[in-house]
């Protein structure tokens, strides 16, 4: 099969093995380096699918990211046709805005990498290779990011020299050195999609979807990046916008940056015969390549009345006619350009003269430059409106960040490469490294382009309906200047009143090309001076769209949640435990012996913490290290009762609330030193206790001298329980004086065990009885436990896990925040008024005023003994006071049952509940309707059912 719009030599193509694609079913042919948009412009196809909403027929208008109307669908939806590289077999269908999604299993696989960077450069063109070359040969860890396959950038699509030879030597030059330099990494065919606080980076990159699909199993279609760098180069370049005028959305209308693309890079030729329109220097170098060619160039069409001497006599020289001072007008053809309509342009935009016709199958336009600032943008970076570039460019920085290149306006080669070796070398010194800008080859016939004149909107023709419906602005969205002026007429002014009315830069490119000539068609219907007056739009991540694929990584199945084990989980799964997910941690839930059910091993395990001593990894709870000196006061105000007071080796018991004042969580905190406390949460609450703390530092008291570190995995710990645990731990630890005298209970101890292990031994009990919980660095933590069982081993210690802990815990009516509350539970709630201070302030202690939380029918924590005394009564379970009461409906709860467990000390089942004035019940009957029917009878008693004077746990 021929391409009849191939040229017959040039491009950076692969010639020696075409390769067959199909698009909306019709076989064609290509070569390896072809985007699916440059072959299908080889083949002569240029129109795609018809405009989302008004069913107008529209072409392949640009070669990069910000193409508005060649969307495919291919492995995925909505790709941009210009970005989809060729490979042998591939399958494209066209879209007319709207993508759907693959029923079929996509069995492709996308991966995350973490990393670090002294300087980060995105971009490979001229500026970002310089300024990468300046940061590595200072010896800083640098990463280059450029979304194209090779490097380059616009040097690829122009004819450019450096040094007085191809631009193209001295990139290939610049990038074997990179290559060859150690810290150095080079992600191609990566898109920097998001740029966060502290220069965190996003970075998509696209591993294997140009091999086809499937080429390598064992390697994912993609990869996201989370980069963290002290320094950022941004040299993303510039997007040439489109001009406004009537039937400026015609297939054969494209950008002229595009056209020199295709011609130079791709060795295609979009049109035989071309008019060029421009507002600036870039697009005579576009018209010079096409009449290279071969193709018939009709007229260069300049908005400046004086456009500058050396390119109007080169492009006369080359056979093509200048009309200076005028603008295309409108355009007419059906599936494709066949004319357009020419005319003066007076001072002041409007036309003039005769309108004059010009016969074309490609009409190049170049509206202008805009700085890509979406990265800059995202960094918090503000931008201000240069009045001479008519463009919107970097000002003032929010990070360690700097703007090169186009990025920044500037548009000679020379500059580019000065610009970015002076940022590499400044940007490897803020580093730590001692950097020196290199000397700077000189580039030839390269002068700094002359200042470009812009028209934002091109009037409609003398006596033609001035109705502005052929005038696209975003012909993604087909939105046209007639809707941007009845947003106007309906009050609005705001730029981002009037996108969001006229969906203008609401589509797959974010307004990347419509976006500028928009804000300059809203400043020309306001009457506003400039487009400065309007500003921009909120620039939004992600700079390009990615799936939730890639975002998810292999996040799914049995990766979908992350496993976390302890360091004593090998000794678990030995030993036959049975584990449950608590928090995205494995805890062993109980430990069966041969031929036991969960109940009897429970019973067991629970008859030999309350009769002699049993042990539990309980390294899963959380762990925050609060360290300042202001650390005491912070932890005053988070706790509803007082720490800074707190002597240094003792703990206490403390409850969070929100500022609603319901419970939020609990834990013992330990104080080490005078400005270091060792804070324990629950272990599923461990991270959102973390934020909660971050939060009220940073945005509320950022005044306080405080930093909060987790430790939860630093450190391993065993709880020793039982009557027996004093004589296993003084056999554990023989230098350490664990009388009760000594060692009393809420205090904590350094400690050497008898196998050289340093640890932290506190004095706690969740269990009321007698306890222990031995901290120690993680990679002890097998080491302490196997010693543990060692020391206890002559009295019969006996390991448990979370469901033996639940029925002791619950036995003492100790509650589990997140179980035993829900998000309306008070401490007063739960009979822990004795915790709430009275004399200082604390979050959440204001709501403790309101009447809702002094109510005397509020659901209070009990415990409740059916009568039955072998009746488990469920998890969930509502309870009604009156036994009549289900004889009709409604029927009006009073709470419901919160735990329930069996249990070895008291010889039955209990439970405890969230009951309606529940202190006031106790002693009564209250009954619980079971899904077979029966009612269930049970008295409402004192939560603490077990040793309520706490002498077993006092030891």
């Amino acid at each position: 099969m021929t391409q009849p719009h191939r040229l017959a030599d040039g491009g950076r193509l692969d010639r020696s093995t075409p390769v067959r694609f199909t698009f909306d079913g019709t076989e064609y042919t290509g070569y390896p380096g072809d985007t699916l948009a440059s072959a299908l412009l080889a083949n002569g196809v240029i129109e795609v699918a018809p405009s989302l909403y008004r069913r107008r027929p529209r072409g392949i208008a640009t070669a990069g990211v910000d193409e508005p109307h060649a969307l495919v669908q291919v492995a995925e939806p909505m790709l941009a046709a210009t970005t989809v590289e060729l490979h042998d077999g591939l399958s494209a269908t066209s879209l007319p805005g709207l993508g759907r999604l693959d029923q079929a299993s996509d069995e492709a696989v996308h991966d995350k990498m973490y990393g670090h960077a002294d300087v980060v450069v995105i971009g490979g063109g001229p500026a970002g290779l310089a300024a990468a070359l300046a940061a590595a040969r200072s010896g800083a860890r640098t990463v280059l990011v450029d979304d194209q396959p090779e490097l380059g950038g616009a040097l690829l699509s122009g004819h450019e020299e450096i040094g007085g030879r191809p631009a193209l030597e001295w990139v290939e030059a610049v990038r074997a050195e990179l290559s060859d330099t150690a810290e150095v990494r080079i992600l191609t065919r990566s898109t920097a999609i998001g740029y966060h606080d502290q220069n965190y980076l996003l970075i998509a990159e696209r591993r294997t979807g140009h091999l086809g699909p499937q080429p390598l199993p064992a390697a994912g279609r993609g990869r996201l990046w989370h980069v963290r760098a002290r320094q950022v180069v941004l040299a993303t370049g510039a997007h040439e916008h489109p001009m406004v005028f009537a039937g400026n959305d015609r297939p054969g209308v494209m950008s002229a940056a595009a056209v020199r693309s295709y011609l130079n890079r791709y060795a295609v030729l979009p049109g035989r015969r071309a008019v060029v329109l421009t507002t600036n220097d870039h697009a005579y170098g576009t018209a010079l390549d096409l009449a290279a060619a071969g193709v018939e160039v009709a007229a260069l069409v300049d908005t400046r009345p004086q456009p500058p001497v050396a390119l109007a006599e080169a492009a006369r020289r080359a056979g093509i006619e200048v009309l200076a001072g005028s603008a295309v007008v409108g355009t007419s053809g059906d599936t494709r350009i066949a004319s357009a309509r020419i005319a003066e342009l007076a001072p002041d935009d409007t036309l003039r003269g005769p309108v004059r016709e010009l016969g074309c199958d490609l009409l190049a336009v170049s509206g202008g430059w805009s700085p890509a600032v979406h990265l800059w943008s995202q960094s918090r970076g503000s931008l201000r409106f240069d009045e001479a570039l008519a463009a919107f460019v970097p000002a003032q920085a929010a990070q360690q960040v700097r703007a090169v290149g186009a990025a920044r306006g500037t548009y000679d080669l020379a500059g580019c490469l000065r610009e970015g070796s002076a940022a590499g070398a400044e940007a490897a010194t803020l580093a730590g490294f001692e950097a020196a800008a290199p000397p700077v080859p000189p580039s030839v016939g390269d002068p700094r382009p002359a200042l470009p004149r812009p028209v934002w909107l091109v009037p409609a023709e003398e006596g033609e309906p001035a109705t502005w419906r052929d005038h696209f602005v975003d012909s993604q969205r087909d939105a046209t200047v007639a809707d941007v002026h009845r947003a106007i007429r309906a009050g609005m002014r705001s730029i981002e009143h009037i996108k969001r009315y006229t969906t203008i830069g609401t589509a797959h490119d974010q307004g990347k090309a419509a976006g500028p000539t928009a804000i300059g068609v809203i400043s020309r219907l306001l009457g506003a001076s400039s487009p400065a007056e309007v500003g921009t739009t909120t620039f939004r991540g992600p700079y390009t769209p990615v799936s939730f694929a890639l975002l998810a990584g292999r996040e799914r199945g049995g990766l979908f949640d992350p496993v976390r084990t302890t360091s004593i989980h090998p000794w678990h799964a030995e030993h036959g435990a049975v584990f449950e997910n608590v928090g995205q941690w494995k805890r062993p839930r109980y430990y069966p012996r041969p031929g036991e059910d969960m109940d009897a091993a429970v019973l067991r395990e629970c008859r030999a913490a309350r009769g002699a001593v049993a042990a539990m990894d309980v390294s899963t709870l959380g762990k925050i290290d609060v360290i300042g000196a202001d650390a005491g006061a912070f932890l005053d105000r988070v706790y509803t009762n007082g720490f800074a007071g707190l002597a240094v080796g003792s703990a206490r018991y403390g409850i969070m609330c929100r500022p609603d004042g319901m419970v939020f969580d609990d834990g013992v905190t330990v104080r080490l030193a005078d400005d270091h406390y060792y804070l324990t949460t629950t272990t599923g609450n461990a991270a959102a206790v973390l934020d909660w703390l971050e939060e009220w530092l940073q945005t509320e008291w950022p005044e306080l001298r405080v930093h909060c570190t987790s430790v939860t995995e630093q450190w391993a710990t065993v709880a020793v329980v039982g009557p027996e645990s004093r004589a296993v731990l003084a056999d554990l630890a023989p230098d350490l004086d664990v009388s009760k005298e000594a060692f009393p209970f809420m205090t904590a101890r350094q400690a050497t065990l008898s196998n050289g292990i340093p640890a932290r031994i506190c004095r706690i009990s969740f269990s009321g009885e007698l306890a222990y919980e031995i901290n120690v660095p993680s990679w002890y933590g097998l080491a302490v436990w196997e010693a543990v069982l060692a020391a206890g081993e002559g009295h019969g210690i006996t390991p448990y896990g979370t469901e033996t802990m639940h029925v002791l815990r619950a036995e003492k009516g100790y509650p589990i925040v997140g179980q035993d509350t829900d998000g309306t539970v008070t401490p007063q709630d739960l009979g822990m008024e004795w915790i709430v201070a009275k004399h200082k302030q604390f979050i959440g202690k204001r709501s403790f005023r309101r009447a809702d939380t002094a109510r005397a029918d509020r659901r209070r924590l009990v415990g409740l003994l059916p009568l039955d005394r072998a009746e488990l009564l469920p998890e969930g379970a509502q309870l009604i006071a009156d036994e009549t009461a289900l004889t009709g409906p409604p029927v009006r709860m009073i709470g419901h049952v919160t735990s329930s467990y069996r249990s070895a000390a008291l010889g039955r089942t209990f439970a405890l509940a969230l009951v309606e004035r529940g202190r006031d019940r106790i002693g009564e009957k209250v009954y619980a309707p079971l899904p077979d029917g029966r009612l269930v009878a049970a008295t409402v008693t004192e939560p603490v059912l077990l040793d309520p004077k706490g002498a077993r746990r006092d030891g």
